[in-house]
């Protein structure tokens, strides 16, 4: 499901290796300058899956537990995608778990206790996610407040409107079609042939990017570096495939999810939109002075980022099949660790929406394989922050880095 593409990056790209260098001296000389991209995430997540499958006695490959992951994720998946979007314009954003909380809410409560359709349940909840990040855009942006103070209060303010809204702690979602959205699966023959267009819009894009950059001039991958990167999509599309065929076929919240990285890595990659956003993130000042709208960019992007929330709100209270009062308190800091794990820089500019899958299978492979193992939220908590810890302190240190050699 994942792209091993390279993390998209600021407007100045680095320069490609030349013809001529084979893989091991390509790897090497970006090992020495730091640009592995996300390379050492994908090793994490490989020595995290082989512990956890030696460690549970071979429970944590089986289908059914890797397809309770997938959907363990979906909802961490979406805020943590947008949580990569703020990060990349170098700001941060507190209350996307209470938005989604509250939107989660809205759903049930309109579908539960005014007998809304599932269709307008669905289109106001998420209505109601693009106004509380149009008001957060508002202040952070047109005001200048600080992103930490506007979203903090959000945070609380919305908290309480979830509490006055859910009196009674929780309600009941029955609607069948909802619970359905995070509970029901792709199944035979169109999971098969589902990865076919997706691997296909993969290549395609490869080669348009290298066609663009040839009329340009401008230094490409080696071409055994491309093949590699296709090959590896193909790979992970045929396991993810056969392990999912395996058990019942292909969540709907896997797809919802996949579908909204598709979407987001294609406006990030090759519009003009995307280029502006790391060219906010990258330098705001400098994005203003070139004729970038950096006012309208940081209100869209807020947009966006509490309407993934309350899309992940959707799907939370699907598999719940319920709302409830209290919001999770590790959600926000699932979502923003999967963005930072997964290669986000927190200065903004830096990064790509595939890092939220990186990062989410992350997290979401530490917490199911210790359950697995039978531990408790304390040891999760402490070897997420451990993780955690690791992925930031290395950020910073590649930043240093690039800034002492003029990158």
């Amino acid at each position: 499901m994942t792209s091993p593409s390279s993390a998209e990056s600021a407007p100045t790209a680095p320069k490609a290796e030349p013809a001529s260098a084979g893989p091991l001296q390509t790897l090497g000389d970006r090992f020495r300058r730091g640009e592995l991209g996300q390379l050492p995430v994908v090793l994490t997540l490989i020595l995290i899956f082989i512990f956890f499958e030696v460690t549970s006695g071979g429970i944590f490959f089986t289908p059914q537990n890797l397809s309770n992951l997938i959907l363990q994720i979906a909802t961490i998946g979406f805020l943590g995608l947008g949580s990569v979007l703020v990060l990349l314009i170098a700001e941060i954003d507190l209350s996307l778990a209470a938005v989604a909380s509250l939107c989660g809410a809205v759903l049930v409560v309109l579908s539960a206790n005014q007998a809304a359709s599932a269709f307008n349940a669905i289109i106001i909840a998420i209505v109601v996610g693009v106004v509380i990040g149009l008001v957060n855009g508002f202040f952070i942006a047109v005001l200048r407040v600080p992103s930490f103070i506007v979203t903090l209060a959000a945070l609380i303010g919305y908290t309480g409107v979830l509490i006055h809204l859910l009196p009674n702690a929780s309600i009941r979602l029955i609607d069948p079609f909802l619970t359905g959205i995070a509970t029901n699966y792709l199944r035979f023959p169109w999971d098969v042939l589902l990865p076919i267009p997706l691997i296909a819009i993969y290549v395609l894009s490869q080669l348009w990017t290298r066609i663009r950059r040839q009329r340009a001039g401008l230094p490409q991958s080696p071409l055994w570096e491309v093949a590699v990167r296709t090959g590896a999509v193909v790979t992970i599309s045929v396991v993810a495939l056969i392990v999912f065929e395996n058990y019942r076929g292909i969540p709907y919240s896997a797809l919802i999810l996949l579908t909204a990285l598709i979407v987001f890595w294609l406006i990030m990659r090759f519009t003009g939109f995307g280029r502006h956003v790391y060219a906010v993130g990258g330098n705001a000042e400098a994005a203003r002075r070139a004729g970038i709208g950096v006012v309208g960019i940081r209100v869209a992007i807020f947009m966006l980022a509490s309407t993934l929330a309350a899309i992940g709100g959707i799907l939370a209270s699907s598999r719940a099949i319920s709302a409830s009062a209290q919001i999770n308190p590790t959600l926000l800091l699932d979502a923003i660790a999967a963005a930072v794990i997964g290669g986000v820089s927190l200065f903004g500019g830096r990064g790509s929406v595939w890092a939220v899958v990186l990062g989410s299978l992350i997290i979401g492979s530490l917490e199911n394989g210790l359950d697995l193992l039978n531990q408790g939220t304390d040891v999760k908590l402490m070897v997420e922050g451990v993780v955690l810890l690791i992925a930031v302190t290395a950020d910073a240190i590649v930043r240093r880095r690039n800034a002492a050699s003029g990158r």
